[in-house]
């Protein structure tokens, strides 16, 4: 009925099972298949796993489990699943073994996510770490920038600069002015109704 494999560690105990899912849930009407297949998912894993009082708050369903329960709707669910149960302390976290393709997919592409979320906030991290750096320099080398240039000969250079754009922008201004021509407006005189009986 049920096959089990155990591996046990120090602290947990990782076992696979393929759970019969058909037999419970058949007497159930069809809208609500599904959450009963979870249901005895939950219950046979508490008896198996010989969770205190069999409580099924204390099984934890895995995410790709559920989209795979899921899958089909509420009134087609599959009729065994194999799936991998590791028991925590009191905690029992249940994944699915046998990914089907479409869910091999959709976990490579969370995986890679995850690791890019993690290499930019890593980057974000040193970013911060050069930033805290150069505010801990000594004062003789704030004075100087990159490029070996004291603060007050790059602030006459950005003068210089912003003066020859200001000449550009009046030139181009200039040459607009020139180019446009307003039309004389025409003296409109107001209507004169006559009224002749």
């Amino acid at each position: 009925m049920a096959e089990k494999k155990a591996k046990t560690t120090s602290t947990e105990i990782v076992r696979e099972y393929i759970i019969p899912l058909r037999e419970k849930s058949r007497p159930v009407p069809r809208y609500k298949k599904t959450p009963k297949a979870i249901k005895t998912i939950k219950e046979f894993l508490a008896r198996h796993m010989k969770v205190e009082n069999r409580d099924l708050n204390r099984i934890k369903i895995d995410k790709d489990l559920n989209q795979y329960m899921w899958a089909k709707g509420i009134r087609k669910h599959p009729h065994k699943i194999k799936v991998k149960a590791t028991r925590r302390g009191e905690d029992v976290i249940v994944e699915l073994v046998d990914y089907p393709n479409n869910l091999k997919f959709k976990k490579l592409r969370e995986e890679k996510r995850g690791k890019e979320a993690l290499e930019s906030i890593d980057k974000k991290k040193s970013m911060m770490q050069k930033a805290k750096e150069t505010l801990q320099k000594p004062a003789e080398d704030k004075d100087k920038d990159k490029n070996g240039l004291d603060d007050k000969e790059e602030a006459a250079e950005k003068e210089k600069t912003s003066a020859e754009a200001n000449q550009q922008f009046e030139k181009t201004q200039a040459k607009q002015a020139k180019h446009q021509t307003e039309k004389p407006k025409k003296a409109t005189q107001p209507m004169r109704v006559s009224l002749q009986k």
